[in-house]
């Protein structure tokens, strides 16, 4: 699936790349029928059987330091945006203390 600024796909119109990783792509998406900011990880390549256990994963979860997931579809996954940057090291030790401790929390 071929993915750029202003593509929609389903009821989600794509509005600005977030990061690619191993398995793809992620995009920051609106979702028309509810009106709200999503994030949509679009899977590129043979993962199927992985990404469909990622996305199996995160709907067994529910806490406040993990995004929800709100639609799978065969090849992509819609889960809650949430504003910010990505973390970037090394931390002096107690603020890596604390962000160790609400992972863990997570898990």
């Amino acid at each position: 699936m071929v993915v750029a600024l202003g593509t929609r796909l389903g009821p989600y119109e794509i509005l600005a790349p977030l990061g690619t990783g191993g398995m793809g792509e992620v995009w920051k998406a609106r979702d028309s029928r509810l009106d709200r900011v999503v994030a949509i990880k679009i899977l590129k390549g043979p993962h199927g059987a992985r990404f469909q256990q990622e996305a199996r994963a995160i709907a067994a979860l529910n806490h406040p330091h993990i995004c929800q997931l709100y639609d799978v579809g065969h090849d992509y996954l819609v889960m809650e945006y949430i504003e910010g940057v990505p973390l970037k090291g090394p931390f002096p030790l107690d603020e890596a203390l604390t962000l160790a401790a609400q992972i863990a929390d997570a898990l």
